[in-house]
């Protein structure tokens, strides 16, 4: 089963603007719904905090508190599509640089409910 991150917003899931929390990142996870080619294993979930200036050292330090690198990560869809935006960076430049810094493949988006 891959083995996978998911970086969340923390403003979206602390102030509620229309995502809840995790849950549904993490319910298509399990189903291999959305993004989700099939289910995967979540071995990370990661908050973005604004504005975001440590988001690589804290995925850099849960892939060593977790033992495992992941082989994808994905932004959750408050990362890609927030409403209203995000006004420090855009995803695909999130995506850009988490590849750079990382290693690792970086998915746009999670589920679609």
């Amino acid at each position: 089963m891959k083995k996978v991150f998911i970086v969340g917003c923390g403003r979206y899931m602390d102030e509620t603007y229309g995502c809840p929390g995790e849950w549904r990142c993490l319910k298509a996870a399990a189903l291999g719904e959305g993004n989700f080619d099939e289910p995967v294993q979540v071995i990370g979930f990661v908050r973005c905090e604004c504005p975001g200036s440590t988001l690589i050292s804290t995925i850099k330090m849960t892939m060593k508190l977790s033992g495992v690198k992941p082989e994808e990560i994905y932004l959750s869809n408050c990362m890609v599509d927030p409403k209203p935006g995000c006004p420090y960076m855009r995803p695909e430049e999130w995506a850009r640089l988490i590849e750079e810094k990382i290693g690792v493949k970086v998915v746009l988006g999670t589920h679609n409910y």
